[in-house]
């Protein structure tokens, strides 16, 4: 059976058909092509497919897309300014080396950005409990915790490195 739903995706309105059964993450990358948000493990384990809904970060494989109805989505396309500027956390992904294949990094910038909105100077150790959702079959993390560091910092005009000082 078919429904319609009406989201605000990345700052713009989209309303669709879609079956009552399609997951977020499906309508996403599927529907609307938005192919950032990665599919990983379907069962909500790796974190690959997290989104912001209502500037909470969601994993998308979890809900459905009629769940997300008059919400507010943002995906990893939709952090970047407009012009193409990188968001401060996704820079600092690429500049401290916080990836290798690349797979997870949506999830975690996603997961990332929402931990340093609620705790915008966070120690290593909270930023470690703070990526748990999210698995990287890569790397040993220290990368993404230095990323996510710096990123915070981006983020706070310099409020973590000062405290850390």
């Amino acid at each position: 059976m078919a429904c319609t739903v009406t989201l605000t995706v990345n700052g713009k309105t989209v309303t669709r058909e879609v079956e009552e059964r399609t997951l977020l993450v499906h309508f996403l990358r599927d529907t609307l092509h938005l192919t950032g948000t990665h599919v990983g493990c379907d069962t909500s384990q790796c974190g690959a497919c997290t989104v912001h809904l209502d500037g909470r970060s969601v994993k998308s494989c979890t809900m459905l897309a009629v769940q997300a109805d008059g919400c507010a989505v943002t995906t990893i396309e939709g952090l970047a300014a407009p012009d193409g500027t990188l968001h401060p956390m996704q820079a600092a992904f690429r500049e401290h080396h916080g990836l290798q294949c690349g797979f997870c990094t949506t999830g975690m910038v996603m997961s990332a950005v929402d931990l340093v909105r609620d705790n915008p100077t966070p120690t290593e150790t909270e930023i470690r409990e703070g990526l748990e959702g999210n698995i990287c079959r890569c790397t040993g993390y220290h990368n993404i915790v230095k990323a996510v560091m710096a990123g915070a910092d981006a983020m706070n005009g310099g409020a973590v490195k000062a405290a850390a000082e």
